[in-house]
């Protein structure tokens, strides 16, 4: 009793307002080192090879760097006022533009379909996963060789030759036909079996976080298939389906792989490819041309590029909401 009274007494000699004091935190150093010790080849590393090189190539989109690395003859803003003027570089973009307004909302559709289908299957589920996600861990290089030589070689005994003729259609030179340009089949198609596997995996994520009672009372209603689809799966598979998005659109603005390997013979600087997106552009011009300041200055307006759209199609596609609002 006689305590407690002594403590109450403490308690209203305080000052007003003062916070009784907290004991201070040792700081654990070993625990410091041992995560700086850790943490530290990540970090530089990162530091090296990533920031560090990205603001020595902005450096050097403002030099005339041709045939060297180091920056010097400082140009200002030509290297950029070229690119922009340069019909080639225009060109590219442009198409590079056609191709993600094609193949994002196609991606999309056909990775959202097969997940929706596979999430109705009971039985074989893990199997259907699997087989469509392994095309994800295939190289966009040994691909693209496997599209390119055995699959539409152009020849009369080309897998895509041989079905075609069954279905009565001549021999087709696949990556050289302009009129009509059936190359886009073969990217189209390379593009989709690498891709829709793994973004299959995402949306069927999703769809198992829906609670099944939603369903459950959507049926008791006399909701039909369609009816469900559009009032429940797709308000929730909000967050879900603009992330999906978001890394569509910015895979498709850095095509390259199966670009250069279906069209180009291996060489640098081979212009002859029917359509060359901007990567594989400035891939010859800074490889091929040794013209450094102009691929650095052609990087940076393709990441402004990239980063205005994303950023436009996340608060269009509503990236943060949460699902269903």
């Amino acid at each position: 009793m006689r305590a407690t009274v002594a403590a109450d007494r403490r308690a209203r000699a305080r000052p007003a307002g003062r916070a009784p004091s907290r004991p201070r935190r040792r700081r654990d150093w070993a625990a410091i080192r041992a995560f700086a010790l850790l943490t530290a080849p990540v970090v530089l590393g990162l530091g090296l090879f990533k920031y560090v090189a990205i603001g020595w190539s902005l450096l050097l989109s403002f030099s005339e760097a041709r045939g060297t690395l180091t920056p010097g003859h400082w140009v200002g803003l030509d290297n950029y006022t070229f690119l922009l003027k340069d019909e080639s570089f225009r060109s590219s973009m442009w198409m590079i533009v056609g191709f993600t307004v094609f193949i994002v909302p196609v991606t999309f559709a056909v990775s959202l379909l097969l997940a929706v289908g596979v999430n109705g299957i009971r039985r074989g589920r893990a199997f259907f996963r699997t087989a469509f996600l392994l095309p994800a861990a295939v190289s966009y290089v040994a691909a693209s060789l496997i599209w390119k030589m055995a699959l539409f070689n152009g020849l009369p005994s080309g897998i895509a030759n041989t079905l075609g003729g069954l279905l009565g259609m001549d021999v087709q030179p696949w990556l050289s036909s302009t009129d009509p340009p059936l190359y886009w089949i073969v990217i189209v198609t390379l593009r989709l079996w690498l891709q829709v596997g793994l973004y299959m995996i995402l949306f069927l994520a999703g769809l198992q976080s829906i609670p099944p009672h939603l369903y459950e009372a959507a049926a008791l209603d006399g909701a039909g298939r369609w009816q469900t689809f559009r009032r429940i799966t797709l308000p929730l598979l909000r967050s879900t389906s603009a992330a999906i998005l978001m890394l569509i659109l910015i895979t498709a603005f850095q095509a390259f792989d199966e670009f250069y390997n279906l069209f180009n013979t291996g060489q640098a600087g081979n212009a002859s490819a029917p359509v060359r997106p901007p990567l594989v552009y400035l891939y010859d011009s800074a490889l091929g041309d040794q013209n450094y300041g102009v691929g650095s200055a052609g990087a940076f307006i393709l990441t402004v590029i990239i980063v205005a759209v994303t950023l436009l199609q996340g608060r269009i596609a509503g990236f943060g909401r949460k699902d269903g609002r």
